[in-house]
């Protein structure tokens, strides 16, 4: 079973930026993979500190409620997903699905039935 040590030992995309006067100064740091878990800081490291809290504390929350947690993918593409294709078209999917916040079987999923015309729910 995966734990909040399995999630925290992951190596989760972080964004940061500066963030302007008017915006109050310092840093803003955010995981794009785990929605809405963000954060700030006065420096670059504090808005890193901080920003490894608040994902401890949104997995900690999902874990306690049941909810699934996303996972970061890696680069090494195979080619293969129970069935060969052009390592191209994997990488393809795969940058969609990260980008619509999906995992890759979903969205193969959906694209397969929208093709052939089946309801999607």
């Amino acid at each position: 079973m995966k734990d909040l040590k399995y999630y925290m030992s992951l190596n989760y995309e972080i964004k940061i930026r500066q963030l302007t006067e008017e915006e109050g100064g310092g840093w803003f740091a955010e995981i794009p993979l785990l929605p809405g878990c963000m954060s700030d800081g006065e420096t670059v490291e504090e808005a890193i500190t901080n920003i490894n809290d608040a994902k401890k504390c949104w997995i900690e929350t999902c874990l306690k409620l049941g909810r699934d947690i996303p996972e970061p993918t890696t680069d090494d593409f195979s080619g293969q997903l129970r069935l060969r294709m052009p390592k191209s078209l994997h990488k393809a999917l795969s940058e969609r699905a990260k980008a619509e916040n999906v995992s890759l079987n979903q969205l193969i999923i959906y694209q397969l039935a929208r093709g052939v015309g089946h309801p999607i729910k």
